[in-house]
């Protein structure tokens, strides 16, 4: 988990640094939870603190940084339209699980631009795919990307308060009897 601090490469190493750094926060909050050390953060991508604080100023914007890179994933996802919503959910639902530390800070109610842009691209997609039959992937007609979402955010709070060592199983668990209300 900790790695040797690399030697300083100056400005060129800012766009490895910064990569490092998600990875590492991705990693330290699914283990320790999302008030780890932050310095336990700048360890494990192998910089000081002071390249952690130049590129993420807060812990929140840290936790963005994975959401916003998460998010990504799932829009790269989305974008095929071969895909339906449940492969959609079922990416999102793993990253959740991975993520369940963090994940629960980012309030869907909060109106911070840093947190609504990336919910309403999340929300924009879903409600896409849902529009279209073939992509629907068994989703109950009447359920719109706002339902999607809470239910992900109920796994999401049972997931922050569970145990990394039965998270997984606990996952699989409450998102079958979610998917039970969600699908025809």
């Amino acid at each position: 988990m900790s790695a040797t601090r690399r030697a300083n490469r100056g400005p060129s190493a800012a766009a490895g640094n910064r990569a490092a750094l998600i990875a590492a926060a991705r990693e330290v909050f699914a283990t320790n939870g999302f008030d780890a050390p932050l310095s336990l953060i700048a360890r494990t991508a192998g910089v000081g603190q002071g390249v952690l604080y130049r590129h993420f100023p807060t812990r929140a914007a840290l936790a963005l940084a994975v959401f916003e890179e998460n998010l990504t994933e799932v829009e790269t996802l989305a974008a095929d339209p071969g895909t339906t919503v449940a492969d959609v959910l079922a990416v999102i639902v793993d990253q959740v699980t991975a993520s369940a530390a963090f994940i629960a800070m980012l309030d869907p109610t909060s109106d911070d631009p840093r947190v609504l842009e990336p919910a309403c691209r999340l929300l924009t997609l879903l409600d896409t795919k849902l529009a279209d039959p073939a992509q629907r992937g068994g989703i109950r007609a009447g359920l719109g990307a706002t339902d999607l979402v809470l239910a992900v955010a109920m796994l999401a709070a049972v997931l922050a308060r569970t145990d990394v060592a039965s998270r997984q199983t606990t996952a699989e668990h409450a998102w079958a009897l979610l998917l039970h209300g969600l699908l025809d």
